[in-house]
């Protein structure tokens, strides 16, 4: 992690904005922190500034804030991009993830949290609200493996054992507990314990961020 990361806080209401740049100049890895109360705003700031990370509103004075990333995007494939936002509408949340974003995070999270999740996407790692966490499952599960996982693998990353690799290949398919139980013929109980197992092995709070790691990480083969 660049102990030197600026941000780039992309929010309308000037509250909100000042709440988040209080909260964030307590990181020690951040030298920096910009702020915009609209795209146009946030498009001069980045035009004339290194900008590592980007807390983006959706709901923008300007436009769109799907359009707004899209634009960002398009000028810098390799910005951190968490959303930050009260919308959670299942069109913009795919949309966003078509885009690349690193997180998705309501505007409830805990200052606590956010800088956790900062840290993460810092590092690689990417954090999906669970209010928006169905949305998810369903995008990624329509590029991930087919319902049947016959001749379908998992690498030979993270430790998992061949039953974890199937379990692994099932919750990136959009599949639940009870019937991933179902099709691998084990108890619900035994379902838990191995997605239990997994989210440990892969170091990840949650299914879905298990599936999206496997997916952005190319481990279904």
């Amino acid at each position: 992690m660049d102990m030197n990361s600026s941000i780039l806080i992309v929010e309308d209401h000037a509250l909100t904005s000042f709440a988040l740049k209080t909260s964030l100049s307590s990181l020690n890895f951040v030298s920096s922190i910009f702020e915009a109360q609209s795209a146009k705003e946030a498009y001069e700031i980045i035009n004339n500034n290194k900008i590592d990370l980007i807390l983006l509103d959706l709901g923008l004075p300007d436009i769109n804030g799907v359009e707004a990333l899209s634009q960002i995007r398009a000028y810098n494939k390799e910005v951190k991009i968490i959303i930050l936002t009260s919308h959670c509408d299942k069109e913009e949340v795919q949309a966003c993830l078509e885009e690349g974003i690193n997180a998705y995070c309501t505007k409830d999270i805990k200052p606590d949290k956010l800088s956790e999740v900062i840290k993460d996407v810092f590092s690689g790692s990417m954090y999906f609200d669970s209010a928006v966490s169905k949305y998810v499952i369903q995008t990624t599960s329509k590029k991930a493996v087919p319902k049947e996982f016959d001749n379908i693998s998992v690498k030979d990353c993270y430790n998992l054992t061949q039953q974890e690799k199937r379990v692994l290949i099932l919750i990136s398919s959009g599949n639940n507990n009870q019937q991933i139980a179902k099709k691998l013929d084990i108890s619900v109980n035994t379902t838990k314990v191995h997605v239990c197992s997994i989210l440990s092995k892969m170091g990840v709070e949650d299914r879905t961020q298990a599936a999206i790691k496997a997916i952005r990480e190319n481990l279904i083969v």
